[in-house]
């Protein structure tokens, strides 16, 4: 890639190519570390002679601003100033509503790994530990393959062939979910699909049903669309179908582990449920985000296979089964919604990167999903056995337990009044991650307790994490 310098005429020629470098350094356009073309080649690129390139190169080098590297190159310092590119910008006509969308409060972001404790109980993350590298490796050198022989078009909307099939399979047999590869729509993971279902259904004004608590980032995602969300109480049994208002268009919800409580929706509520949608000309949005983890009783299938009439719209990741960063999921609508949801993401970001698609539906052709998926229940159901023991045993005098029987996460309410946010203060300065659940509360009051998730947490961390929290739980009185 040639360095983009323009010389005019055929005065002052190093000046010319000494303020266009030094600018482009300053500007930070030359990133620190970058390396420069050799003089022979940037003098014949320029049509200008090399000894005014060698020349201009010393100059700047002299200065700080270049260095030398023998046998490698020259290259921009990365011990040069930069400098503060932060300006007084203009103030947008648009400037509120982009106000409105810094200021969001994303609740649900995680940190970094520098920012994550050593015991951490953060939710909705595995562990990198279980990812089966060499079977994946092995996919990726298949991706690779497919792809050297493509010609470099843009691929469909909806995704690769092999993909949707692998997903419609793999849902049909671990989840119960009625589809084939037609009905399947390849997202980055389930936020786009909300994403997408959320700007196919709505206008300003219209109504979404959701659960409280509930789902923080599906919340704050239909409301910047100009949507009034509804925050329908839950129950043991689920959402409270019978609170649903009238008007609404769409209701969001997680009936096989309500997230962030748990529970799992009653067989009576799911058929009231979908009477209530079909009443209302719903969509019911089932994100069914982490149930292929199943611990206790016999399996329930989701939601959507009860669905007679067309108005549930399916969303699974493979962020919990594998890996966030992947950033994959699906979406299976009703089938009179597919073709809007496909335009809708032509226009968006056309589709997902073929290259982990590709690798995906070799992943799991192989079986080394369901491989990871058993492998990695098994840990996972040890972790959750583990953190249930304490908090029946001495944590019990100030938590207890939701019952849950799905998922990598427990929630425990407090007993007693717990100063939570303070609770997970000292935790993080003995380097154990505690996360509150009244933040995930909207009109219901909220309730204080704790989201404890065992995903990302090694088993052996647990007992010494918990003794932890249950000495700061005393102190705390």
């Amino acid at each position: 890639m040639e360095l983009h310098l323009i010389i005019h005429g055929q005065k002052d020629l190093a000046g010319q190519l000494y303020r266009q470098l030094r600018e482009a350094i300053d500007t930070g356009r030359l990133a620190p570390g970058t390396r420069l073309p050799p003089s022979r080649l940037l003098a014949e690129q320029l049509g200008i002679s090399r000894k005014t390139i060698s020349d201009t190169y010393a100059q700047l080098t002299y200065e700080g601003v270049l260095v030398g590297k023998i046998g490698s190159g020259t290259f921009v310092n990365t011990r040069a100033a930069r400098p503060d590119r932060r300006r007084e910008g203009v103030r947008f006509a648009s400037q509120d509503n982009i106000e409105r969308w810094a200021n969001l409060n994303t609740r649900l972001s995680h940190p970094g790994n520098e920012g994550t404790a050593r015991a951490d109980f953060i939710g909705g993350a595995s562990t990198q530990l279980q990812f089966p590298q060499e079977e994946w490796r092995r996919c990726v050198n298949h991706a690779m393959r497919q792809m050297s022989g493509h010609r470099g078009h843009y691929s469909r909307p909806e995704g690769i062939t092999p993909l949707r099939d692998g997903i419609a399979r793999h849902i049909a047999y671990a989840r119960g979910v009625n589809c084939t590869l037609d009905d399947v729509l390849v997202c980055n993971g389930a936020q786009q699909a909300l994403d997408l279902l959320a700007r196919v259904m709505l206008r300003p004004g219209d109504r979404v049903a959701m659960e409280d608590p509930g789902y923080t980032p599906a919340r704050l995602l239909f409301q910047t669309l100009g949507a009034e969300v509804a925050s329908v109480p839950v129950d043991a049994e689920g959402i409270r179908v019978d609170l649903i208002p009238d008007g609404t268009r769409m209701i969001y919800t997680t009936p096989s582990h309500q997230f962030p409580l748990g529970m799992p929706m009653s067989a009576a509520r799911r058929e009231a449920l979908l009477a209530r949608a079909l009443e209302l000309g719903a969509l019911v949005i089932e994100d069914d985000y982490d149930s292929e983890f199943r611990y206790e009783g016999r399996p329930t299938d989701a939601l959507q296979s009860l669905d007679r009439h067309g108005v549930v719209a399916y969303i699974g990741t493979f962020s919990k089964v594998l890996l966030p960063e992947l950033r994959l999921g699906y979406l299976i609508p009703p089938p009179n919604l597919l073709p809007a949801l496909v335009r809708a993401r032509q226009i968006s970001d056309w589709h997902s990167s073929t290259l982990p698609q590709w690798a995906l539906s070799k992943f799991i052709a192989e079986g080394y999903l369901l491989k990871h998926i058993r492998r990695c229940h098994g840990i996972y159901a040890g972790r959750r056995e583990r953190i249930l023991a304490r908090l029946e045993g001495d944590l019990a005098p100030w938590l207890e337990t939701v019952p849950s029987v799905a998922g990598f996460h427990l929630t425990a309410l407090c007993r007693t009044p717990v100063r939570v946010p303070l609770l997970a203060e000292l935790a993080r300065k003995v380097d154990v991650g505690l996360y509150g659940l009244a933040s995930f509360y909207d009109h219901v009051p909220p309730r204080e307790g704790l989201i404890l998730g065992f995903g990302a947490i090694d088993t052996l961390d647990i007992d010494p994490a918990l003794d932890k929290v249950r000495d700061l739980l005393q102190q705390l009185g």
